[in-house]
């Protein structure tokens, strides 16, 4: 592995999403959705103004879970196929540099621009409620915005395979939309209807493991539990397997779900 013909395709994705003013569209809309919904979270309640970290950060999973997938995977369907159709790919493998060293190069880019965005909108966001913030709510806060970084990669992960393994732009650009919809909005919807067939008698072992197979609910789980506040906004301790509570753990499924569509990408893309 040359990394520095990896840093040099990782660069130039970089660039193009400054280029094309992605990386601030997205950063500004992370920023003004921050700001609203811990300014204004509470005003169903009547109540207006900064209610604490722990509502803030639990009204945003909802909005991140919906934002950020279907991002990472616009971002991430035609890294390849695109290239591919555009004949610049082909140009890229007479060069001296393997497979493996473009894929990894355009990851890193295309990551290095949504956790960029990510971090700088979730960040200013909250920066004009600075001065009501305390240690303990920053490092809570900055959690989340972690959290959602690699929910992003992930996202961005399987996005890369899909255009690995896409015969074409139009077909890669449909089945992101289509991940978008499963991951997001009906896996847990035939979760439910499992639960509500089999009577509640949905073991919570099963019903843990079959959450895991979804880096949305690994990532609402990991910011669940990574605060008892939050956790009584949800009521899920109760139907969680003792270890898949444990923050350390989610984070290690989350981070499985980053390198293993990546690395099946990888031998696919060879």
């Amino acid at each position: 592995m040359e990394w520095s013909q990896v840093w040099v395709i990782a660069s130039k994705e970089w660039r193009d999403r400054l280029r094309n003013r992605w990386v601030l569209a997205v950063a500004v809309i992370f920023a003004l959705f921050a700001l609203a919904i811990a300014y204004f979270g509470a005003a169903q309640q009547g109540e207006v103004g900064f209610h604490g970290v722990d509502a803030t950060v639990a009204s945003l999973v909802s909005l991140v879970i919906y934002l950020v997938p279907l991002i990472a995977l616009i971002l991430g369907y035609d890294a390849i196929v695109g290239e591919r159709e555009r004949g610049s790919l082909e140009l890229l493998q007479s060069m001296p540099i393997t497979r493996a060293e473009i894929l990894l190069g355009k990851y890193l880019g295309l990551a290095g621009a949504l956790a960029g965005a990510t971090v700088v909108g979730f960040g200013a966001g909250l920066l004009p409620l600075s001065a009501e913030l305390t240690v303990r709510d920053g490092y809570h806060y900055a959690g989340f915005v972690l959290s959602a970084v690699l929910m992003g990669m992930a996202f961005l992960s399987i996005s890369v395979l899909l255009s690995v393994i896409a015969s074409d732009r139009v077909r890669a650009s449909g089945a992101a939309i289509g991940l978008w919809f499963f991951y997001v909005l009906i896996f847990d919807l035939l979760l439910m209807g499992a639960l509500v067939m089999s009577q509640g008698n949905l073991s919570s072992a099963l019903f843990g493991a079959i959450l895991m197979l979804n880096p949305a609910d690994v990532f609402r789980l990991l910011n669940i539990f990574s605060s008892e506040q939050v956790q009584t906004m949800y009521g899920l301790s109760t139907v969680m397997p003792g270890a898949l509570t444990n923050p350390l753990v989610l984070l290690a499924i989350m981070l499985a779900w980053i390198v293993v569509p990546f690395f099946i990408a990888i031998r696919r893309f060879k």
